[in-house]
């Protein structure tokens, strides 16, 4: 083989490598990704985001405020006005960069307008990030309400000498009126400030809002239900501006729209009517020695569902809420000492309805196949499984039919019914497929149900039935467990017998708990037991059997008038459903609650009452509760022969439904119907067809009476 030639004095030369200039691409190709991604992210991705800075840095939008619509009774005259008044805020971001935090201004300022010093400390507050009580929003950048209707001479000099008070404005701004202060405060609820959420959620962050109150919201009531309609829309004021921030033109004016009128089906005249009753009511019941802590009312009309008056005691000045609620305040409405008067429990106290629910039994029984010509035994007492259950004061009415059952409201009649049909479902060991006639028919009537009132935050109240019983069972075993094996030393010291019957309940339902027993099914017929409903529930079952059996959703709003007089829009009523009861069972209940106002359990509170002109139907009841005072209730509806409206009444821990709510239920119709020498609230027993009008001035021209 030939051997290679070589060449003296040279090296072989190394293989040149593409490697660095392979890197070098990869570099650059990366390099001009992250560029056009950039680029791509800058101007597509937050290009809408970077725009509207740019518009931000050379426009200003500032909301005017529209305003808020007036909430007006049936006739047009307002339950909610608007007024005007000079209010005084502060700013504090400003006090705070003050070398005291704005001590002394605020010391000056409660000096002027003759207010402690504290108050309006108080009132300059941030938020905390989860606020127990409502307060005014962020309000290191937003001026915050201290005072309202202030002198004018005060607000003077505030304006003559703001030098003096740096950090404190004053300002003429709207509050809502409440032409019957107290009356109907649950009913027509309150507003408070918009939160930081809301602002951002329904304006856009670029609009410049002079303060937080300039958007109130609706937070209860029909300020709540209706706040999109009662609002109306901001106008929108669009300026130019410069690079020092200063205003060089109106690229655009938007002006605001009012918002519309809510015409209510409420009277204001019922409604007072109503709530001198209760007071009255509650009264007469301290004097005998019940603690009467609330009472309801509340009045349909039975051939709409149109709510007339709507009642709850305690009630409250909704003015607190006007500037912005201290601490202080707003634990009193809510402590127990004070009843809490922000519950409405028309629509959310929930009470065992007692006899008043005996016509949803006798319309369970005779599905049931329990005859309306036959007679049944009314003992004094019924013994089931080694436990009495008894008639009020223990006394029997011998041999009856079912009216005479309802009208004398014999409990041991309802009690050997509801046995039947528990035993015919199997009773503690129940069939497969078991009935539960009388759960389901109290569903059927509106109870364990929403009415569908147009009123926020309506409770359901609750109709036990064995589903219910097991559920509660397993949620609550284990504390019963424990109680049966420690017992109730507590309540032992001052009753050591009822210490004794408590154990026992609680090692019964410790094993057994989840058992429908006869107890449980007897107790629901008189409405007792674990059976809670509202009055409104109760109102709209009253009503239905008024009117033939049909159940409507409850209606405050009647209709929305524009503010500029341009339109009006009707709020119709709804039918929600119909009872599952014949025409002859309807009559045969109608003809039964005829006759307690004339010789049953409220026979002595309609003593005297013109029943020839104005009949009325109803029915008593008596709720007990352990520990507690009987709730008297009184379900009823008038006239009896042409029903137009439906009454409930309910005084919790006012004694019984014959001594109590009744001679209220009595007085609301006397009202209504002027029996009592006064001037009907109501003439001629009917609402009018008619709605108010808006004038060309704007102003609302309420009807005639």
């Amino acid at each position: 083989m030939d051997n290679p030639v070589r060449t003296p004095g040279l090296r072989p030369r190394p293989a040149t490598g593409r490697g660095p200039v392979l890197i070098a691409q990869v570099l650059v190709v990366c390099l001009l990704a992250v560029l056009v991604g950039r680029l791509w992210y800058l101007q597509v991705s937050m290009g809408e985001h970077y725009r509207a800075l740019a518009e931000g840095n050379r426009i200003r939008v500032v909301v005017t405020p529209a305003e808020r619509g007036q909430i007006l009774d049936v006739t047009g005259r307002p339950l909610v006005r608007n007024r005007t008044e000079l209010v005084i805020a502060a700013e504090p971001h400003v006090l705070a960069a003050q070398a005291d935090g704005g001590e002394a201004v605020l010391r000056r300022l409660a000096e002027t307008v003759d207010v402690p010093f504290e108050q309006l400390h108080d009132r300059v507050r941030q938020c905390d990030p989860e606020p127990d009580h409502p307060c005014w929003v962020d309000a290191s950048q937003r001026p915050v309400p201290l005072l309202e209707g202030v002198d004018p001479q005060a607000g003077r000099r505030l304006l003559e000498h703001p030098d003096e008070f740096p950090g404190i404005v004053a300002e003429q701004t709207t509050v809502r009126d409440h032409p019957l202060g107290a009356a109907a405060a649950t009913l027509v609820g309150y507003l408070q400030p918009a939160t930081e959420e809301e602002r951002r959620a329904g304006e856009n962050p670029h609009v410049h809002i002079r303060y937080e109150g300039a958007l109130p919201v609706g937070r209860d009531g029909l300020e709540l239900a209706y706040d999109k309609q009662l609002r109306g829309e901001a106008g929108r004021r669009v300026l130019a501006v410069d690079s020092r921030g200063e205003v060089t033109d109106t690229v655009r004016d938007t002006p605001p729209r009012p918002g519309a009128h809510l015409v209510t089906n409420i009277d204001a005249d019922v409604q007072r009517i109503v709530e001198k009753a209760l007071a009255r009511g509650i009264e007469r019941a301290r004097g005998s020695g019940h603690p009467a802590d609330s009472a309801a009312g509340v009045v349909l009309d039975v051939r709409t569902g149109a709510v007339v008056a709507m009642a709850s005691l305690p009630s409250y000045d909704p003015a607190v809420w006007n500037n912005g609620i201290d601490q202080a305040t707003y634990n009193r409405l809510l402590g127990k000492h004070e009843d809490s008067p922000l519950i409405s429990r028309v629509i959310q106290g929930q009470l065992p309805p007692a006899s008043t629910f005996k016509v949803v039994s006798l319309a369970a029984a005779v599905a049931e196949g329990a005859r309306l010509d036959g007679r049944y035994q009314c003992p004094g007492s019924l013994r089931v499984g080694g436990r009495a259950f008894s008639n009020a004061g223990g006394a029997g009415h011998g041999t009856i039919d079912l009216r005479r059952a309802l009208v004398v409201s014999c409990n041991t009649v309802f009690f050997d019914l509801a046995h039947r049909m528990w035993r015919a479902d199997g009773g503690a060991d129940p069939v497969p497929r078991p009935k539960d006639t009388l759960p389901r028919t109290a569903r059927a009537f509106g109870f364990g149900e929403p009415t569908g009132v147009d009123l926020p935050n309506e409770a359901v109240g609750r109709v036990p039935d064995r589903h219910w019983k097991r559920d509660y069972w397993e949620r609550t075993r284990a504390v019963s467990c424990r109680r049966a094996e420690k017992g109730y030393p507590e309540v032992a010291e001052e009753d050591p017998k009822r210490a004794a019957e408590l154990t026992g309940i609680a090692a019964e339902h410790c094993a057994e708990g989840y058992v429908w027993r006869a107890g449980d099914a007897m107790n629901l017929s008189i409405g007792q037991g674990d059976l809670l409903v509202t009055p409104l529930q109760v109102a709209n079952a009253y009503a239905a059997i008024a009117n033939g059996g049909t159940l409507y959703q409850p209606r405050v709003g009647r209709a929305l008038l524009e503010a500029d007089g341009s339109g009006a829009t009707r709020i119709e009523p709804v039918v929600a459903g119909r009872l599952p009861v014949s025409d002859e069972t309807l009559t045969y209940l109608r003809a039964a609650l005829a006759e307690v106002t004339r010789s049953g359990t409220a026979a002595a509170a309609f003593h005297g009452f013109p029943q020839d002109r104005i009949p009325v139907a109803g029915k008593t009841g008596t709720a007990s509760g352990i520990g507690r005072h009987d709730t008297a209730w009184f379900a009823s509806y008038a006239p009896a022969d042409d029903p137009r409206f439906a009454v409930v009444v309910v005084i919790s821990q006012g004694g019984s439904g014959g001594t109590t709510a009744a001679p209220v239920a009595r007085e609301i119709y006397e009202g209504i119907y002027g029996l009592s020498g006064t001037r009907p609230a109501l003439p001629g027993g009917v609402l009018p067809a008619q709605l108010p009008t808006v004038r060309p001035d704007g102003t609302v021209r309420p009807l005639d009476k």
